[in-house]
C-alpha cells in the first residue's frame, strides 16, 4: 500500500497471490492479524511484507442500544421537518406566511425570535415588585412564563407577531362631552376581539403546519405572553410612553396576537422608538396613571379601575373618571401617529354610539347579558358594570339622574350600593332621600 493505494498485492498478502475466490479485503484483514500475532510472540515478520496498511474506521466495542419507539418517532419527525424547511428558502417561507396572514385580514405581520432580553424581564419584575399590577394576581402567578416565551413553551423558536387594526372612524373622545351617556372604550364597542383574533390565528397556524410541518401555538392577550415587547422585536411598532404599542402605519389602534412555532425563521428588524419629545399621552391621562414616561401604575388607570378592579373605586379617583364606564381611550386617542391609522376590520368596527346612563343603570343581570352578548363588556358582569355607571351618574351634574341612582342605594351587591349612595350625595349636595 502506498498512500492508501494497493501497489503490490503479492507483497501485501505475503502469499504471492490471494487464494482463488478470496475477497481481497478479507485477505487483508487476515494478513494484518497474522502480522500482529507474530509481533506479539516476538517473531520478526518479513520486512518486505510489512507495508503501510490502509486506514480503517474504528469499530465500536459494543453495539449501541436500539432506538425506542418514541426515539424513532422523534427522529422521524425531526428529519421530516428538516426536509420540509430545507426544501424552502426562509425568505420564501416568511413571504408565504405574511401573504396568508394579510389574506386572512391582519394589517401587520412581523417575525421575531422566541425570546426576550434581560431589560424586558427586569421591567416586568420591577412592575410587579412595586405592586403596580394591583389585583391582577395572574400577572405575578405566571411571571416566569410571561418573561420568557421558552419557559412557556420550550419548543418555541420563532414568533409570528400579528396586528389587527381597530381604528375608529369617529372621534373617540367626543362622547366625553355628553355626560349623560356612558363612554365605552373603542375596542369594546364591537365583537369580542379575543374570539375574532384567535380564530384568525388558528387559520394561520393551520396553514403553517400543513405547508411546513412544525408545531405551533397561538396566543391572544389572555395568555402569559409579553406581546408588546415581542411585537416591537418583530418590527410591528414600539412601546410608547403610554406603554402601549405604537405603529407608524396604524397608530395606537392595534389588537395583537402571536403564533409561536418550532420553525426557526430569520427575524425582521426590530422597531425603534419614535415618540421623540411628545408627551401628549402622559398629560392626557385623567388620573395621572403614568409616574414617568414608559411606566404605568395600573392601580390608577381607568381601564384597570373599570374592568379589573372588583372593589369600590377609590373615592379620590371617582371624579376624574367622568363618564367613562368601561375602559379609557384618552392616552391612545391623542397620539399623533393615529393620523396614519387604517380603517378597522369590519367585524371589529366600533359603532361610535353611546347609551344613556339612565338606561344602563336599569339593567338587571339578564338584561346586561343580553345587551352585551358577544362583546368583551360582558365578562365583568352586571354588578361591576353598574358600579361604573353609577360613578358616571355621580359625575354627570344632572339632577334628573338622581332617581336612577336612588333606587340602587339598597342593591344586594354592597359595591353597587356604595356607588349609588356616592352618586346621590354628589348630585344632591349630601342629601340622600329616605
Amino acid at each position: 500500500w502506498l498512500n492508501g493505494v494497493l501497489t503490490d498485492p503479492a507483497a501485501y498478502y505475503g502469499t504471492g497471490t490471494a487464494a482463488p475466490g478470496a475477497h481481497p479485503a478479507r485477505a487483508s484483514r487476515r494478513n494484518s492479524n497474522r502480522i500482529l500475532r507474530m509481533m506479539r510472540e516476538g517473531e520478526q515478520p518479513d520486512p518486505e511484507v510489512i507495508v503501510r496498511a490502509p486506514p480503517r474506521a474504528s469499530v465500536p466495542t459494543r453495539r449501541p442500544p436500539p432506538f425506542s419507539v418514541g426515539s424513532r418517532t422523534r427522529c422521524r419527525n425531526t428529519v421530516n421537518q428538516m426536509v420540509r424547511t430545507t426544501a424552502h428558502e426562509p425568505a420564501r417561507v416568511k413571504a408565504a406566511i405574511r401573504d396568508k396572514a394579510m389574506a386572512l385580514g391582519f394589517h401587520a405581520v412581523g417575525f421575531a425570535p422566541a425570546t426576550l432580553g434581560p431589560e424586558m424581564r427586569a421591567r416586568l419584575a420591577a412592575f410587579l415588585a412595586q405592586g403596580r399590577h394591583g389585583e391582577m394576581a395572574w400577572m405575578a402567578d405566571r411571571a416566569p412564563e410571561r418573561a420568557d416565551p421558552r419557559t412557556l413553551w420550550p419548543d418555541a423558536r420563532s414568533v409570528v407577531a400579528l396586528g389587527l387594526s381597530y381604528a375608529p372612524t369617529h372621534d373617540p373622545l367626543a362622547v366625553l362631552g355628553h355626560r349623560d351617556r356612558g363612554a365605552i372604550s373603542v375596542y369594546a364597542q364591537g365583537r369580542d376581539y379575543h374570539q375574532v383574533v384567535k380564530g384568525m390565528l388558528k387559520h394561520l397556524g393551520a396553514f403553517i403546519v400543513s405547508r411546513y410541518g412544525p408545531a405551533v401555538k397561538v396566543f391572544v392577550d389572555t395568555a402569559p405572553v409579553m406581546e408588546k415587547p415581542l411585537s416591537q422585536a418583530a418590527g410591528l411598532g414600539w412601546q410608547g410612553k403610554h406603554t402601549n404599542l405604537v405603529s407608524r402605519a396604524h397608530g395606537s389602534w392595534l389588537f395583537l396576537g402571536e403564533v409561536m412555532t418550532s420553525l426557526d425563521l430569520p427575524p425582521d428588524p426590530a422597531e425603534t422608538d419614535h415618540c421623540g419629545t411628545c408627551t401628549r399621552c402622559l398629560t392626557a391621562c385623567p388620573t395621572d396613571a403614568f409616574p414617568a414616561p414608559y411606566q404605568l401604575d395600573a392601580t390608577r388607570c381607568i381601564s384597570y379601575l373599570t374592568i379589573e378592579h372588583r372593589d369600590p373605586i377609590p373615592v379620590a379617583l371617582r371624579a376624574a373618571m367622568g363618564n367613562r364606564i368601561y375602559g379609557c381611550d384618552d392616552c391612545l386617542a391623542v397620539c399623533p401617529w393615529n393620523r396614519f391609522a387604517h380603517v378597522a376590520h369590519d367585524t371589529l368596527r366600533a359603532p361610535g354610539t353611546a347609551a344613556p346612563l339612565a338606561a344602563l343603570a336599569a339593567l338587571d343581570d339578564a338584561g346586561f347579558r343580553t345587551r352585551f352578548a358577544g362583546g368583551p363588556v360582558k365578562r365583568i358582569g352586571r354588578d361591576r358594570f353598574v358600579r361604573n355607571v353609577l360613578t358616571a351618574i355621580g359625575n354627570s351634574a344632572d339632577p334628573a339622574l338622581v332617581p336612577h341612582a336612588q333606587r340602587l342605594c339598597d342593591d344586594p351587591d354592597p359595591v353597587v350600593a356604595d356607588a349609588a349612595r356616592w352618586a346621590v350625595e354628589r348630585l344632591t349636595g349630601g342629601r340622600i332621600a329616605p
